[in-house]
């Protein structure tokens, strides 16, 4: 690492999302181009920046800065170019000078402690000359406290963020309790809190410290689908974190619900410790379900006579399972239609939309991913939408204290029936907000299959929803014909009830390639996805995607990525790539975006580049190819579903990784043409019943597995799933 020092002489470009400046930086040797990511720096500043010298392909020798301390001005020059680089506004080069002339080394000390002296400088009244000492003054108090808080290893960026928050205040805050910025600064979590305690000195048995990291323990649990933990488990957990024994947490957690951070509620299954947040989510959501689940008195004979004309109008054909559920739709407000593959429920839904259409009805659909509105759209021949497009995202809804959707109890949906289909998928925060914006009314039908993985956020609404049976709910079971020619559908069924799959290879579209060595299954992908498969199912490579149970190991997400890049999307002259820590992105590489990013803006373009529709927001699992890799702008551009064209700085490529193999959880509501299926050993926990079947339900003409047999067949007598820790079935119950 190179370290170098000098005055900001020029900024060139700032990005003020994320930082990335690029700037000319005046020092002993000269002029220097320097990029990176800062906050606050103006021209004028002196600067400590360590980092190293790189050659850019159009504009030569830059300094790449990693790091950088802001200095005080330590000579008349420093105070004088300081002064007049524009940063105080009304002085300019020429009056900095007289002013550092008149002053010489106490011009700062005047500025602040006697403003009313700069008025002895011609050009500057007494109002001008408080003024300046005012801005002065101010930029000083956060120019201290950024060289404060950097002295505790906290990097720019979240210097500003700090000292935005607190102000004067920081001092105090970092001396006495660092774990409170945890809870006060957006994008602050324990672990760097923990990180700034450890260097000011604080305890690893601070009370402060333990109490912060049973928080932190709880709210990690969420990652994990939990909207609760019991006490025992808490506390286990806690202590591996923090490395102490935690001998009273009732204490600690008596203070946590005093400062309402936590609810702690006693059943006949232990005591269970909430978020405020999430137990506060789950009681404002049983009761908005409850308020919806009005009843619309019909009489049965019209009502049957009206759904039959649809049906002759229509030509639609529905079997006696499939009227129910377009009958108990017109009757409830609130209906859950659910089934597995084949059973009919596209036709029902469609049934549905006829029936309403012709009652005079206005009908919304959504999904929660653009992937599975996009099929809504295409099996019903409606428009169909995101949930999150549906509620207008503006702003991030997964901050507390902002609402993030315009649709809301004051702006409300204005329709007659919602359907939401994939609702398996549907979180606690966003079947939260869905339902602020519906009005006691509007009739909500919930379509999904209950047996596939639950939500990648918290909760588990769909089957908590049907678990309270409180609502009408209609299971279609019976595998119509056609489905029932599919080798997927049928094998899928199976796998649910935990029949025995044949694996005899004499299907069309259900295959079994029996291998055992992690290296020859990805050699057998490998020819797969490049030779056999796109001819087999006329798809593209592309299209046709490797769904895995895990992240790590010989047949994980992270090793498969590196390795079929290779082979699918290898460097060659003229194909830019952008290496990303341990990543390498490529032009033509497949990605995805592994976080909620409700700021990224996406655009729609015509041929020419004009823009004919544009938004914001790109989700967690939204899949997309890289279109160019800008070096000059250092930029990546992505296309996504529906051709929005979406672009990262770089340092927003930690959002994105290469998803020519995925995580089967991470590929619900998707569907592809094919799915390639690597099996071998893995934890008992992951390997079961409802992550295989899930991952079978992706495929629409072909399934492959390639491993091995026998895990094959104990995943499917595997029902023992993580059970996730929620509990809006019971107050849903509480209100029925």
């Amino acid at each position: 690492m190179d370290s170098i020092k000098g005055y900001v002489e020029h900024i060139v470009f700032r990005n003020d999302e994320n930082g990335y400046t690029v700037f000319h930086l005046n020092n002993e040797d000269g002029e220097v181009t320097c990029v990176g990511n800062f906050h606050y720096i103006e021209e004028g500043e002196l600067l400590e920046l360590t980092g190293e010298y790189i050659t850019h392909k159009l504009y030569g020798l830059q300094f790449k800065a990693e790091s950088s301390r802001i200095c005080e001005p330590e000579d008349l020059m420093s105070i004088e170019r300081y002064l007049g680089s524009g940063s105080i506004k009304g002085i300019g080069a020429s009056l900095a000078g007289r002013i550092v002339k008149r002053f010489k080394e106490d011009t700062f000390r005047i500025i602040e402690e006697e403003p009313e002296r700069l008025a002895e400088i011609k050009g500057i009244s007494e109002r001008k000359a408080r003024e300046i000492s005012s801005q002065v003054s101010e930029k000083k108090d956060m120019r201290q406290a950024m060289i404060y808080l950097q002295k505790y290893g906290i990097s720019a960026t979240l210097a500003a963020k700090i000292y935005q928050h607190y102000g004067h205040n920081v001092y105090r805050v970092i001396e006495e309790n660092p774990y409170q910025i945890a809870d006060h600064v957006h994008g602050v979590g324990f672990k760097t809190a923990d990180e700034i305690a450890a260097r000011v000195g604080i305890h690893t048995d601070s009370d402060f410290r333990i109490q912060s990291g049973i928080f932190y323990t709880l709210l990690q649990s969420v990652n994990d689908g939990h909207v609760y933990l019991r006490q025992e488990a808490l506390m286990h957990r806690s202590g591996e974190l923090l490395g102490v024994e935690i001998r009273d947490i009732g204490k600690y957690l008596m203070d946590l619900a005093m400062e309402k951070k936590i609810v702690i509620k006693d059943e006949d299954d232990g005591r269970r410790i909430y978020s405020s947040r999430y137990y506060y989510m789950e009681m404002n959501m049983a009761r908005m379900l409850h308020d919806l689940d009005v009843d619309y008195e019909q009489e049965e004979e019209s009502l049957r006579r009206r759904l039959k004309a649809m049906e002759d109008q229509s030509g639609l054909s529905l079997d006696e399972k499939q009227r129910v559920a377009v009958l108990e739709a017109a009757r409830h407000g609130i209906m859950v239609l659910t089934g597995g593959p084949g059973t009919g429920k596209t036709t029902t839904i469609n049934a549905m939309i006829q029936f309403f259409e012709s009652e005079g009805l206005d009908i919304c659909l959504a999904a929660p991913t653009g992937r599975a509105a996009k099929r809504m759209t295409e099996a019903t021949g409606y428009e169909s939408q995101t949930v999150h497009r549906l509620l207008e995202v503006s702003g991030n809804p997964e901050e507390e204290g902002i609402s993030g959707f315009q649709r809301n109890e004051e702006n409300p949906l204005e329709t007659d029936v919602i359907i939401i289909d994939e609702m398996s998928m549907v979180d606690l925060p966003l079947m939260s907000a869905l339902l602020r914006a519906v009005i006691p009314g509007t009739r909500l039908i919930l379509v999904g299959d209950c047996n596939q993985l639950p939500s990648v956020g918290p909760g588990s609404v769909l089957k908590d929803i049907i678990a309270s049976e409180c609502f009408s709910v209609v299971m279609l079971e019976k595998i119509f014909r056609q489905a029932g020619e599919s080798d997927i559908v049928v094998n899928a069924h199976k796998i649910n009830r935990g029949e025995e799959v044949v694996l005899d290879n004499k299907s069309r579209d259900f295959f079994f390639l029996k291998r055992q060595d992690a290296n020859v299954i990805i050699s057998v992908v490998i020819t797969l996805i490049r030779n056999k498969l796109p001819g087999y199912v006329d798809a593209k490579p592309y299209d046709i995607q490797v769904l895995t149970p895990m992240r790590k190991g010989l047949l994980g997400v992270e090793r498969l990525n590196g390795i079929l890049q290779e082979y699918l999307n290898p460097g060659e002259p003229g194909k830019v790539e952008k290496e990303h820590g341990d990543r390498i992105f490529r032009e033509g590489d497949k990605v995805m975006q592994i976080k909620n990013n409700y700021q990224l803006e996406w655009q729609i373009l015509t041929r020419y580049g004009m823009a004919v529709d544009k938004g914001m927001g790109v989700f967690n699992g939204d899949m997309g190819i890289i279109k160019k890799i800008n070096t000059y702008e250092e930029t990546v551009t992505v296309e996504y579903d529906e051709h929005r064209i979406v672009r990262y700085p770089y340092p927003l490529l930690d959002e994105l990784e290469l998803a020519y193999a995925v995580t089967i959880h991470k590929s619900q509501g998707s569907e592809y043409p094919a799915v390639v299926i690597p099996l071998l050993n893995g934890p008992r926990q992951l390997f079961h019943r409802n992550l295989l079947y899930t991952a079978v339900t992706r495929a629409r003409r072909c399934v492959t597995l390639v491993g091995s047999d026998q895990v094959f067949q104990e995943m499917i007598q595997n029902v023992n799933e993580q059970r996730r820790n929620t509990s809006l079935d019971q107050r849903i119950r509480e209100l029925c």
